[in-house]
């Protein structure tokens, strides 16, 4: 099993920055990727940023520009710098990790709880 813990979120008015950070923990896997979605209410969720080995950088359409995913593979952590924030950014924020377990090599994607983001007008 691997636990996957959020920080950060909260308010702040348009244009503002916020940062949420990631980190990820478990026995017998090895983690290749990180990631961070979000789902606003009434929509799916949606891929914001992702993280995976080899320095693959995948960035949602809508925030490309604005957000920064960095990752540190040696902690297992990621965090999500946003800057330029807009009110079309408000949802809860989901970090993910998959992790690849030792013995059988399956590969599993686990998720945070999720942590607020509220971006006024």
């Amino acid at each position: 099993q691997v636990r996957v813990v959020e920080s950060g979120g909260g308010s702040v008015q348009a244009g503002g920055s916020l940062r949420l950070s990631c980190a990820a923990s478990g026995s017998r896997v090895s983690i290749v990727a990180m990631g961070w979605y979000r789902q606003a209410p009434g929509k799916q969720r949606e891929l914001v940023a992702q993280h995976a080995d080899g320095n693959n950088v995948n960035y949602g359409n809508s925030v490309k520009g604005r957000f920064t995913i960095s990752r540190d593979n040696a902690k297992n952590t990621a965090d999500l710098q946003m800057t330029s924030l807009k009110p079309e950014d408000t949802a809860v924020y989901f970090c993910s990790a998959r992790a690849v377990e030792h013995m059988t090599a399956r590969t599993n994607d686990y998720w945070g709880q999720g942590t607020q983001v509220t971006v006024s007008s």
